[in-house]
C-alpha cells in the first residue's frame, strides 16, 4: 500500500504542476483515479490498518481527537488516528472528483464546458490545500509522538509503544 500512496502523490503533483504535454498531465490524472480506485477496493478488502472500518470515524471521535492535538497529548495509534482517517477520505474523494472532472473535459458532451473546467480547477485546488494540511498533520504527529511518520510511511514499520490503540478501538 505504500507504493500506492506515492504513487497517488507523485501523479497527483505531475497532474498539477504540469499542463503540458497535455498527455502526461492527462495520464498522472488517469493513474491517479485508478490509484483511488484501488484504494477504495483495498479499503475493504485489504489487512486490518488499510480497512476504512478500521479508521474511519464519525465527526464526534474526530473532533475529539482534534481537541487532542490541541491540547497537545493526543493518543497514538498504531493504524491511522481519527483525524488521518478523515483526510484519507477527504484527499480520495477530491482526487476522484479532479480526475473524473478532468476526464469528462476529454469528452464530447463536456468538451469545453466552463461548469466542469471551473469544477476541475477547484478540486485540484482544493485537493492542493488538503495535501498541504495532511502534510502539516503527519509533521505535527511526528512531533507530538516524537516519531518519524514519514519514515513508518516509507519503511512501513511503526514502533509499538504501551499506551498504543488501534483505531478501532
Amino acid at each position: 500500500m505504500r507504493l500506492l500512496h506515492w504513487t497517488l502523490a507523485v501523479c497527483v503533483f505531475a497532474a498539477y504542476l504540469f499542463d503540458d504535454p497535455q498527455w502526461f498531465h492527462d495520464w498522472a490524472g488517469y493513474v491517479a483515479l485508478g490509484a483511488v480506485g484501488f484504494r477504495a477496493v483495498w479499503g475493504f478488502v485489504g489487512p486490518q490498518h488499510a480497512r476504512f472500518v478500521s479508521f474511519v470515524r464519525g465527526p464526534a471521535p474526530t473532533l475529539g481527537y482534534l481537541g487532542q492535538i490541541a491540547s497537545g497529548h493526543p493518543a497514538r495509534y498504531l493504524g491511522h488516528n481519527p483525524a488521518g482517517g478523515a483526510m484519507i477520505v477527504a484527499l480520495l474523494a477530491m482526487v476522484a472528483l479532479t480526475a473524473g472532472s478532468g476526464w469528462l473535459m476529454t469528452t464530447d458532451r463536456f468538451w469545453g464546458n466552463d461548469i466542469v473546467e471551473d469544477l476541475h480547477e477547484v478540486a485540484a485546488n482544493t485537493t492542493m490545500m488538503l495535501v498541504a494540511l495532511h502534510l502539516l498533520g503527519v509533521l505535527l504527529a511526528s512531533l507530538q509522538h516524537g516519531e518519524n511518520l514519514a519514515k513508518a510511511m516509507i519503511t512501513g514499520y511503526k514502533q509499538r509503544g504501551p499506551m498504543d490503540r488501534h483505531a478501532a478501538e
